[in-house]
């Protein structure tokens, strides 16, 4: 398999990609092709014979976005259908973990977080008490006969007002936003 340089306009978004970059972490994408553009060369964006995207449709949106004009492909000629489509699901799949002491010992975590990795650090102590289960355990029996029960979910205080917004939005619209953030978070334990 060979790397072309080829028209960024003749490669086609994949409509049946089941992975997306949202919000910040599409913008880091950007700004990291932008800074770093030979990335693209050793990672170039994987595509069938009919120039949709297997491999990179985030990597092909934050280029388009970054406005470069020619883009590093690979042709995936070879692949059946079937084999196209495991590998759409099996590129986005990480097997690995990080070992967060090497990651601490020999980079930056500033700079980490700038390149897109996202770093768990210990912030100030937060005070969990409230949520003693001897402290709570009458509140959630009260609770439509102990079907719903609560977690506290902490914001910064920059963030509260845009999180109370938006789970207004989604209770108005009978969503169960319980069920949204599991599967956030089940989703991002996947990734470490």
């Amino acid at each position: 398999m060979k790397t072309e340089i080829i028209n960024i306009n003749k490669v086609k978004s994949n409509p049946n990609n089941p992975r997306v970059i949202k919000d910040d972490k599409f913008e880091k994408l950007v700004k990291s092709i932008k800074e770093f553009p030979k990335m693209l060369e050793l990672r170039p964006i994987v595509v069938n014979d009919d120039m949709i995207v297997l491999g990179g449709n985030m990597r092909l949106k934050a280029c388009k976005e970054a406005g470069l004009k020619q883009i590093p492909i690979i042709k995936a000629s070879e692949l059946t259908e079937e084999e196209q489509r495991e590998f759409i699901i099996k590129d986005n799949v990480g097997y690995g973990e990080w070992d967060w002491e090497l990651i601490n010992a020999e980079w930056d975590l500033e700079q980490l977080g700038d390149w897109g990795l996202d770093i768990f650090t210990k912030e100030s102590e937060v005070d969990y008490s409230i949520l003693d289960e001897e402290d709570v355990s009458e509140q959630l029996e009260q609770m439509t006969d102990g079907v719903k029960k609560a977690i506290q979910i902490e914001f910064e205080l920059e963030h509260y007002e845009e999180a109370s917004q938006l789970v207004k939005f989604w209770r108005d619209r009978k969503a169960y936003v319980g069920g949204m953030i599991m599967e956030y978070l089940k989703s991002e334990k996947n990734k470490i």
